[in-house]
């Protein structure tokens, strides 16, 4: 197969670079202060924190990440998608009011608030690990693949090394401002790039009864049996939402549009957005996949059926655009794990022990760490080979990290009881349940275990079972204090009134409600 961009194909990608990068740069000269900086003023609005949410969401390794998953594992992959807007949902209800009260510049913050520092530093680190790990190598190793298709006289890490520069340059310039107004154009471009791919891909394998010839009918099911080995549907109302709830409600890398929303409403209402989004996943990103399995009936390489489509199907000039659209997607997840991890350290680390540095001072460091942490990633990402889907690597990874941090905010949020003894005994049991199962995959003993999906819901369990009992012991903060960070009836309450008083297609509540019955509708078709 040829994999050669013609010169305007070329052209179409070098241009959109360009592009990115002075945009970053016309946002670094606008910055005033760290806020500007790390939550672009607070002065973001629904639209710029839906698409970006979805941007960063939806990058380069997920776009190669469904394919591969709905070649081989089917529909099922999609429940990770339909669970985000249900977590969108109880994200925008219950947490984000919070958040945004404390004016809060990072997540982990929150926790300091709730339990002590030692809570949101432990929360941190985990947060920058994984933005390290998951986030931003995983991009940088999926975009590699796809580049070095086209360049095969490069080693991957050479291409990962440029494609790290690349990005590198208009976040370090540009902040949150740059990432967020890049991130809503790369958004319209990664939707328009993912529907062209699928509709030219279902033409080229002669339409769905093609594909329903050399396929199982359960390969076409989103919510899968019990008994089956990859996505029984339990695990979906458990691990998986445990994982969305990570990731949407607690995780910088996503949650920090929403805390640079202009008003809680605004936030709200992009989170609904942004679920709005969500739902195309299963039409333009998993439906390739399974024309792919007409297409290329023994491809072994799950990762490559994607960037294979790409040059097998669309002609020149609108493989540039796509290409363009893939590389977009890969952008909006390399800033935003790069912004989020700067403003991490900068913020939960250094600004903690020197609180009395300028703004100016804390944009300088912003910067200087957000260069670390490319090479961090860049060193890492190549390893990312070794797993057999890109997409295992991104679920296993999470399922070992992120229950502890998950019981942290469910209690905290929703438990006066919860303390910050509590919360340390969580984080020690967590933590020993973390590193035995990355130890079980290092010694390939891990096939004994249960689903994976199963386990990280044991282990959310556990570290909810230990903050409790361990909270009987030690102090409780006082009902002032808890008046912030602890949800109750009364603020539900308040907000409905409140919601009264607004027009009907205001209410991000009934938006909220649309976006349910449109899950159940594609639940019940597939």
């Amino acid at each position: 197969m040829d994999f050669n961009l013609s010169n305007l194909d070329f052209s179409i990608i070098i241009v959109y670079l360009i592009l990115v990068i002075l945009v970053g740069f016309y946002f670094g000269k606008k910055h005033e202060d760290a806020e500007d900086y790390f939550l672009a003023g607070r002065n973001l609005t629904w639209p710029i924190i839906g698409f970006s949410l979805f941007a960063s969401n939806m990058s380069s390794n997920s776009l190669v990440g469904l394919a591969g998953a709905g070649y081989k594992d089917g529909f099922s992959v999609y429940s990770y998608e339909w669970m985000a807007v249900v977590v969108l949902i109880i994200f925008a209800v219950f947490f984000l009011p919070f958040y945004l009260k404390n004016k809060i510049f990072t997540i982990p913050e929150y926790l300091e608030r709730r339990y002590g520092y030692a809570v949101r530093a432990y929360a941190s680190i985990i947060a920058i690990v994984l933005n390290i790990l998951v986030d931003i190598s995983a991009t940088l190793y999926a975009g590699g693949l796809v580049i070095n298709l086209i360049f095969p006289q490069f080693e991957l890490w050479q291409i990962i090394l440029g494609l790290a520069l690349i990005a590198g340059v208009y976040t370090i310039s540009g902040g949150l401002s740059s990432v967020m107004y890049t991130d809503a154009a790369q958004a319209v471009i990664l939707i328009l790039g993912s529907t062209v791919i699928t509709i030219y891909a279902y033409e080229a394998a002669g339409g769905w009864e093609a594909v329903k010839a050399i396929t199982d009918p359960g390969h076409f099911k989103v919510l899968k049996p019990v008994d089956d080995e990859v996505l029984p549907w339990p695990a979906v109302f458990t691990g998986v939402l445990m994982i969305g709830f990570y990731f949407w409600g607690t995780n910088q890398y996503i949650t920090q549009r929403t805390l640079a929303s202009r008003s809680v409403r605004h936030g709200q209402w992009g989170a609904m957005f942004a679920g709005f989004l969500k739902l195309s996943i299963l039409f333009i990103m998993i439906f390739p996949g399974a024309f792919a399995r007409v297409l290329y009936p023994d491809m072994q390489e799950m990762d490559m059926i994607y960037p294979t489509m790409l040059f097998d199907l669309l002609p020149t000039g609108l493989l540039g655009l796509v290409l363009a659209g893939l590389i977009a997607a890969m952008m909006s997840s390399l800033d935003s794990g790069l912004n989020s991890v700067s403003t991490l350290v900068t913020m939960d680390f250094i600004h903690k022990f020197k609180p009395n540095m300028s703004s100016h001072q804390l944009m300088t460091i912003g910067r200087v760490i957000t260069t670390i942490v490319m090479a961090l990633a860049i060193l890492w990402a190549p390893q990312i080979r070794h797993f057999e889907k890109l997409w295992d690597y991104l679920q296993n990874t999470l399922a070992w990290f992120c229950p502890p941090i998950v019981a942290l905010f469910v209690m905290g949020i929703f438990s006066k009881k919860a303390n910050n003894n509590g919360a340390l005994a969580s984080i020690i049991i967590g933590f020993l349940i973390t590193a035995a199962l990355i130890v079980a995959r290092a010694l390939d003993i891990d096939s004994a275990l249960p689903n994976f999906l199963y386990v990280a819901t044991a282990h959310f369990l556990i570290c909810c079972l230990a903050l409790w009992a361990f909270s009987s012991k030690g102090a409780h903060k006082s009902v002032e204090e808890l008046a912030n960070v602890v949800w109750t009836k009364k603020e539900f309450e308040e907000e409905t009134i409140a919601l009264r008083a607004e027009p009907v297609w205001y209410n991000y509540r009934y938006h909220g409600i649309a976006l349910l019955v449109a899950v159940v509708i594609i639940l019940l078709v597939y």
